[in-house]
């Protein structure tokens, strides 16, 4: 990956100065001039001093064509949060407007009940919320998160790996459902490179394999169509621009691994772009080219007709030329260009202010929505994954209203996502609903090109609980949590109670009732519950979900009402001693040794017995249903049985333990990226790991992991 060019000051005024753009140059000089005296003795982990980090992310923005404001406010994104600069003093010497923005991108302070993740979507939803307000604070933010991309080689490996994963699940879909696609695509490629090293590697070998032919083919298209649209010049207002595309890494990844494609049936590898003045001017582009190459069926998407969610527009056309290879042809207006590349960012850019306010609304509406649902949660963490999970998802269908509206919905959606993203009051009065005039379950999955027909009731009944079930996007389920958490109050708070006692008997938790606030003190603050009654509501509405806590309920269990328990083994319970904790607990032993068997490979909550061994090597430990412990069963010798006795796993919380997986899978590339990334997202620590490839397609992967041993 390229070393990243360091920006100065004065190369960055000097970009204001041959630029066409009018920005104030005093006010930027003046807010360079503070920044730098405040982070004066600061340093970035490559050692240079950090005010050249303000200076870059200015200089993204500036790119980008952001105003003044904006370009001050990113070089003093940093001075309230790391230095004793104050919000007050920002707005005494810059104005409100700057100190807003400064605000807005600030992290807040260290709550101590949150853990780091529920800090990490406090901090997120604080952004979003300034977001809402004002679009240039998400704008400061990307653009810092990509320098930081830029610079993530500094950074020790953990944070690497923790940065990226962040980028990819938050920011880069952020950026993506902005329309601004040069920075969702860097944003991509920065990540997938540590998240993935090796299949970056691979993809970057594949394309400069052939990319002089490539580019040899591109150049030789690009005169072809040149030329034949010359001979149609009176049809154009202005000569149409023709240019090459370049796929970017993950990209090409996704194609690769999502849709299980050959690197030879990839169409869009090679590909064109044909810029216009005028829609019409799109489609009669369109003819010519399909009258030029020979179509592929199935391969035209027109994006201009129905826009994606980002407002993305554009005609997209899979063709094959004499040559007999496949390449993509992407037909736009200038003004959709300007979109598709800027997205936001090119109302800032191209125009005086943001003009054109509904349709900047319309764009937010997903801001909305995800904060929203977020609210109707009572969850911190649902923000991060309404944007890892919808913001940006990987496909989308189209179906049509009665009417002839198009309305696009995330893969998998049914009728009742379709009746909420049309009216909140559609959705509560549904009753059932007709696909191409056939009567449908709510919860049929929805298809491109359906005709989608809700059925109403006369009255408003509201919806049912078993729609949260059904719902497969945001906005639907945030709104039923809402109707629920409005209209049935004292119903949510006898489900709720009785789910969280039936929640406490599965997992064994026997509290006193008049217990159950101290003992849920910490829960009801982290979901701004002011009573237990309000805890028993938010559960019964399905704002909260008791799930995720079971694993942090039984350990406080553990520590507030076991202590004191006698054991239940009618002999005394002794842990071996050791320089290293315990991993198991052995009857009457002391000062022994033990190792885990391979012939059954025991894990934590496994039950266990324990054999010994002869030599002096301690306790081998088995699962009960190891063959060769089956096997001493079975022959009944007392002399073997003596050799056998049980054992258990240890109570301690924070004793951990290597156990290893084997994994065989179809060989392909980003194998090793999926298994990490489930790996990290399930915070499973890898030792090692190996791989070999098997003569059958297969690749077999051998993973050490440490696991806890955390029990009922």
């Amino acid at each position: 990956m390229a070393e990243e060019k360091i920006v100065t000051f004065e190369m960055m005024m000097q970009k204001i100065l041959n630029g066409e753009k009018q920005y104030d140059f005093t006010k930027i000089q003046t807010a360079y001039s503070f920044a730098e005296e405040a982070h004066k003795g600061q340093f970035r982990s490559s050692g240079q001093p950090y005010i050249i980090h303000p200076v870059a992310v200015a200089d993204i923005l500036l790119d980008l064509g952001m105003d003044t404001d904006t370009i001050c406010a990113a070089l003093l994104h940093d001075v309230v949060e790391d230095t004793p600069v104050t919000y007050e003093q920002v707005k005494k010497l810059f104005g409100r407007d700057v100190a807003d923005l400064v605000d807005g991108v600030t992290k807040l302070k260290k709550i101590p009940i949150f853990n780091r993740d529920q800090q990490k979507a406090k901090d997120i939803c604080k952004i979003l919320i300034a977001m809402k307000d004002d679009i240039r604070v998400i704008m400061i933010k990307l653009c810092d998160r990509l320098h930081n991309m830029r610079t993530l080689q500094y950074r020790p490996d953990e944070k690497q790996q923790a940065t990226a994963y962040e980028t990819m699940n938050i920011y880069a879909p952020i950026a993506g459902r902005l329309g601004i696609e040069r920075l969702h695509e860097e944003l991509e490629d920065l990540s997938f490179y540590y998240l993935d090293p090796y299949a970056y590697a691979d993809i970057v070998k594949l394309l400069s394999a052939d990319k002089k032919e490539r580019e040899a083919f591109i150049s030789a298209i690009k005169t072809r169509i040149r030329e034949r649209l010359a001979l149609h010049v009176s049809k154009f207002e202005k000569t149409p621009q023709v240019e090459g595309r370049a796929k970017s890494i993950y990209g090409m990844y996704k194609k690769l691994y999502v849709k299980h494609k050959d690197f030879s049936e990839i169409y869009d590898k090679y590909a064109v772009r044909v810029i216009v003045s005028t829609k019409d001017e799109c489609y009669t582009v369109l003819g010519i080219i399909h009258d030029m190459f020979r179509p592929i069926p199935n391969r035209f998407k027109d994006y201009i007709q129905s826009p994606k969610e980002n407002n993305y527009r554009s005609l997209h056309t899979s063709v094959i030329g004499e040559e007999g290879i496949p390449f993509e042809v992407q037909i736009r207006t200038r003004e959709m260009h300007r979109d598709a590349e800027y997205g936001i960012a090119a109302h800032w850019k191209y125009k005086e202010g943001v003009h054109g306010k509904d349709h900047l609304d319309s764009r937010l509406n997903w801001v909305r929505e995800a904060l929203e649902a977020q609210q109707t949660s009572d969850d911190v963490e649902e923000i991060v994954r309404i944007i890892k999970n919808e913001v940006s998802p990987e496909s989308v269908v189209v179906v049509l209203t009665p009417r002839g509206d198009t309305i696009s919905l995330p893969s998998g959606a049914t009728p009742i996502d379709f009746a909420y993203k049309i009216h909140t009051q559609v959705g509560h009065k549904a009753m059932g609903a007709k696909v191409n005039n056939r009567i449908v379950p709510l919860d049929y999955e929805l298809q491109t090109g359906q005709i989608c027909d809700i059925l109403l009731s006369k009255e408003e009944k509201g919806p049912n609980r078993a729609w949260l079930e059904i719902a497969k996007t945001t906005g639907a389920k945030s709104k039923i949590r809402l109707w629920f958490k409005k209209e049935r109050r004292e119903e949510n708070i006898e489900t709720g109670k009785a789910m969280l006692e039936k929640e406490f008997q599965r997992c064994r938790i026997h509290i006193p009732e008049k217990d159950y606030g101290k003992f849920l003190e910490d829960d009801l603050k982290r979901h701004n519950c002011n009573t237990l009654e309000d805890f028993y509501a938010s559960i019964g509405y399905g704002g909260v979900s008791i799930q995720r806590f079971v694993p942090r309920w039984k350990d406080l269990y553990h520590k507030l009402y076991c202590q004191d328990e006698e054991p239940k083994a009618k002999r005394p319970v002794v842990q071996p001693v050791s320089k290293q904790k315990s991993r198991i607990v052995l009857d009457e032993i002391k000062n022994c040794a033990y190792k885990f068997s391979q012939c059954c490979n025991p894990l934590p909550g496994d039950d266990i017995v324990g054999f010994v061994t002869r030599g002096g090597h301690g306790i081998s430990v088995h699962t009960v249903s190891c063959v060769n412990y089956r096997s001493v069963l079975k022959r009944n010798n007392p002399e073997e049985l003596e050799r056998w006795f049980d054992i258990q796993w240890t109570d301690h919380q924070e004793t951990a333990m290597q156990t290893s997986i084997e994994i065989i899978a179809l060989d392909r590339i980003g194998l090793m990226f999926d298994i990490t990334a489930i790996l990290t997202e399930a915070r499973i620590p890898i030792v090692h790991s190996s791989s070999r490839n098997l003569k059958n397609g297969n690749a077999i992967i051998d993973i050490c992991l440490m696991r806890s041993l955390i029990h009922n």
